[in-house]
């Protein structure tokens, strides 16, 4: 049988001609079982097939951190303590260069220094001859980042003085014009605060009525950032600074500096922006201090990016003007001309913030592969868990996250903009809206659709009513969460950097759980034992060196308990800093405008937010379930094997 199929499959040949259709009919089965074959491997390829998305990368640092952080339960809070958003991913490849490893937009990578950071060898070096002076081209939006090394403060061991221009010691000093007087300024800021590493400083601005004090701005980086940690937030601060003159030498000097944003003459309203260059470049006003060599390696940047074709990374800087008001359609043509996606309804409505910001992104990802504006609605729904009342509540989106970025980003506009804007024209333009509640109906299916609105409306059945659904199965190798796009408030981000600064940006931290699970002995046999006063001076007495601040991260609501430790080190906890957030702070006058002069409450949420995040900033972090104690973070027996 074998020979006569083999027979039947061959062409054959008649009188020595070859059989014609035998062959065709062979070349079609040979073409079909190609094509089977193909199908068959795209198959394997699909379901195998992981797609590029931080949250479903299992071997990436970046999901063991996002996922697995030992921070996550910081204020014993078991859902989303600790919110990963943009910045913490956010690369630097933009200020790299050509030798950065380029990321994605959720990628996060340590990069060789690209932009160095101001020496105290730098101050000074610049001539003051007129092309000294000239302005300098920075690209407002160039990354910059700094790797560590021996302190600024060691470099240079020449004295801060300046020499004086008369010797009346009673003379007033000029702020703005005297160039030594700046470097001297400087070099007490670099020399006052040698952990941190200095990228830019602003002219020194006069102090009305006193005749013996400038106010001076800068940005900056904590040194351990630089070194290793991978965040590539900057700083913003401004001090004064209250001058003296040697009576001896006439030279002035500086006798000391305020406290973190005591110098407001030199805060400026908005983002400082230079007279427009070529490529849209900025030129930076003459009053900024930006080394020469700092300058070469910013036109370097730009010049690769633009070689590449690649737009240059936004620069997350805390302690800017925050301008997050809401965009609005220029004209009724251009409304018409828009188009729109919404979705309406979802089950992620006051769920954790977490599982609100997973479908967000997605939402965001379709209407960017849409080529859509994203309709959003500000008002978030905040779990009742985190708030005074104990009732779910509705927040503005801007308190939690930075709304001026998301809309310099992407195309979004307000809900109830859009519905007002809605009603006025969409009947006298016959603008159309395509309605769709089958999550099945796919963004690549709704490419084609000319419609002026797609609108998703989504059930009240959990939880195929996500609005995360969307971007799954075979859309998630399509859909790409823009996490770039969402950073955290830098309101909220501006506390945390008061908190540290208070601190010097030298303190380490520790997380302390008890509550609950130390009173649970079944399942936490030696919490209680090992989270007692003089269990945490014993184990830390080898990691935290004595008299240092040691910042308490932690769930017991009373503080006293950890006196015992005061006479160690300088114990600081989040509500010794109350005044940052009370009815007297900036962030309360803030936040009370944004809500239309209704005070904000300073809630639970926001507290996990600031408490992590500034424990996160100490220089050694120790954790409860990984340094302090045995016991495992989820009960007995819960431990992972490796542990």
């Amino acid at each position: 049988m074998l020979g006569r199929a083999a027979a039947l499959s061959a062409p054959r040949w008649r009188g020595g001609a070859l059989d014609l259709r035998a062959a065709v009919r062979s070349g079609g089965n040979l073409l079909f079982a190609l094509f089977v074959a193909a199908v068959l491997a795209f198959t394997l390829l699909a379901a195998v097939h992981s797609p590029d998305d931080p949250l479903l990368h299992p071997s990436s640092h970046q999901l063991t951190d996002f996922l697995t952080s030992a921070t996550s339960t910081s204020t014993l809070l078991t859902d989303d303590s600790v919110l990963r958003t943009g910045e913490d991913f956010n690369s630097s490849s933009s200020a790299a260069g050509a030798g950065a490893e380029a990321a994605g937009g959720a990628g996060e990578v340590v990069a060789a220094e690209a932009v160095p950071f101001i020496k105290l060898s730098d101050v000074g070096a610049e001539k003051t001859e007129p092309e000294a002076e000239r302005a300098v081209t920075v690209d407002a939006d160039a990354g910059t980042a700094g790797e560590g090394g021996a302190t600024a403060g060691a470099e240079e061991e020449n004295p801060i003085v300046a020499e004086a221009v008369s010797c009346d010691t009673e003379a007033p000093v000029d702020c703005a014009a005297d160039r030594e007087l700046f470097n001297l300024l400087m070099r007490a800021a670099i020399e006052r605060f040698p952990d941190l590493h200095f990228y830019r400083f602003g002219r020194p601005v006069a102090v009305p009525g006193s005749t013996m004090e400038c106010d001076l701005a800068w940005r900056f980086r904590p040194a351990a950032d630089a070194i290793g940690t991978g965040r590539t937030t900057y700083y913003k601060d401004y001090r004064r600074f209250t001058l003296t003159r040697d009576i001896n030498t006439c030279t002035l000097v500086v006798d000391s500096v305020g406290e973190y944003h005591s110098g407001v003459g030199a805060k400026r309203n908005g983002k400082r922006k230079g007279k427009k260059g070529k490529k849209g470049k900025r030129e930076a006003p003459v009053t900024d201090f930006v080394p020469a060599k700092t300058q070469v390696r910013l036109d370097e940047s730009t010049a690769n990016n633009e070689a590449a074709g690649a737009a240059n990374e936004p620069v997350f800087v805390v302690g800017e003007a925050v301008n997050d008001s809401l965009p609005v359609v220029a004209s009724e043509s251009d409304f018409s001309r828009g188009r729109y996606l919404i979705y309406m309804g979802g089950g992620e409505r006051c769920k954790g913030m977490n599982h609100f910001v997973w479908g967000f992104l997605c939402a965001l990802g379709e209407a960017q592969f849409l080529n859509r504006t994203l309709v959003m609605d500000l008002n978030v729904c905040l779990n009742a868990r985190y708030t005074a009342s104990g009732k779910d509540e509705d927040r503005d989106f801007r308190l939690y996250f930075d709304f001026e970025h998301l809309k310099e980003s992407a195309s979004v506009i307000d809900q109830s903009q859009f519905w007002q804007d809605w009603g006025k024209w969409h009947k006298k333009d016959r603008l159309k809206n395509f309605y769709t509640e089958d999550i099945r109906m796919t963004p690549m299916k709704l490419r084609d659709v000319k419609d002026t609105l797609i609108m998703r409306k989504f059930g009240s059945v959990e939880p195929d009513n996500y609005w995360s659904r969307v971007c799954e199965g075979e859309t998630e190798g399509v859909i790409k969460r823009p996490w770039h796009f969402l950073w955290k408030s830098r309101r909220l981000m501006e506390i945390v950097s008061a908190i540290a600064s208070r601190m010097s940006w030298d303190f380490d931290s520790v997380h302390i759980v008890r509550g609950e699970k130390a009173r649970n002995t079944q399942l936490w046999p030696n919490l209680d034992k090992d989270t007692s006063p003089d269990s945490l001076l014993m184990t830390l007495n080898d990691k935290v060196g004595a008299g240092r601040y040691l910042y308490i991260a932690t769930d017991e609501p009373d503080k006293s308990f950890f006196d015992p430790l005061k006479e160690k080190y300088k114990t600081q906890f989040l509500d010794d800093f109350k005044d940052l957030w009370d009815e007297n702070s900036e962030w309360f006058t803030e936040t009370k405008e944004l809500s239309n002069g209704k005070p904000v409450e300073f809630d639970g949420y926001m507290r996990v937010a600031v408490d992590t995040e500034v424990f996160l900033r100490g220089k050694r972090h120790l954790e409860t379930f990984n340094d302090l104690t045995r016991d495992c973070k989820d009960g007995v027996n819960t431990c992972p094997a490796s542990s």
